[in-house]
């Protein structure tokens, strides 16, 4: 880990939606220490500043992706970046999602928005060893069918149930309708043998946890990213304290037996 960033040049862009990119990057030298799937990286966009994204992607090579929504100045220097343009990065930053604690089990991992983006290699680490894991499901909800994002990749994955949801159909849009916890009934998988990995809106986050604990998950089995108000990437400015918790210092990624009583205070 670096407090400086480290140069790492685009080597490939891919337009998720109309607000969202993801971004290939190579390092130019000598690469960061290999980042854990859930960890994230303070990526930095040259005089304009840098923000946090957790790790879309992760490579033995070094190489990693990040998918960034444009939703500022530093955001959007981001996303404008071009093949062959440098940016910095530094990390990694964070507790992991930890699938090695699956091992043998039955896997759920629940994502909401752009909050498909960190538990992408999560699925992707579980789908290279299907021996080493009991059954994988992925349920994705988004807002519109235009805010899905890796949605071919989505449809290609071997998994035992991969659901798909909006809030807000269009004329085109032939699939689910409603929350991404409504897709829970379809899901196979024995909730006293499951572990749980939940990425989204806090509000997505809370009902997603709480119906899967209801349906028997160990609530220290759910796994929960709780990607709030980073900064720093240290906890020392202090806009991740979640209570006790400086997210970004003993976060993101958490145990909802830890999380679910700061995510029931209003006041936090």
């Amino acid at each position: 880990m670096t407090a400086v960033p480290v140069p790492y040049r685009v080597a490939g862009r891919r337009e998720e939606t109309a607000d969202t990119v993801t971004l290939r990057l190579e390092p130019v030298g000598a690469a960061l220490e290999e980042f854990l799937p859930g960890q994230f990286a303070m990526v930095h966009s040259f005089g304009r500043g840098e923000i946090p994204v957790s790790a879309s992607s992760v490579q033995s090579t070094g190489g990693l992706a990040h998918t960034i929504r444009s939703v500022g100045a530093v955001s959007g220097g981001l996303c404008a970046a071009r093949v062959g343009d440098v940016v910095g990065v530094r990390g990694p930053y964070g507790t992991g999602w930890e699938l090695e604690r699956a091992r043998g089990r039955d896997v759920v991992v629940v994502a909401g928005g752009i909050g498909f983006a960190p538990v992408r290699p999560l699925v992707l680490g579980a789908l290279a060893e299907p021996a080493a894991y009991g059954r994988v499901n992925v349920l994705i909800g988004a807002r519109t069918p235009g805010d899905l994002i890796a949605r071919e990749e989505v449809a290609g994955w071997a998994t035992a149930y991969t659901g798909v949801t909006v809030d807000q159909p269009d004329g085109q849009w032939r699939g689910d309708v409603g929350v991404v916890t409504q897709l829970l009934g379809r899901a196979r998988f024995d909730p006293a043998d499951t572990w749980a990995f939940v990425c989204g809106p806090e509000p997505m986050i809370r009902s997603a946890a709480r119906e899967l604990a209801q349906r028997g998950v160990p609530r220290e089995r759910i796994r929960v990213s709780l990607e709030r108000n980073m900064r720093c990437a240290t906890g020392t400015c202090g806009h991740c304290q979640l209570g006790p918790l400086l997210v970004c210092r003993s976060g993101a990624v958490v145990d909802w037996a830890f999380a679910e009583p700061l995510l029931s205070v209003r006041e936090l």
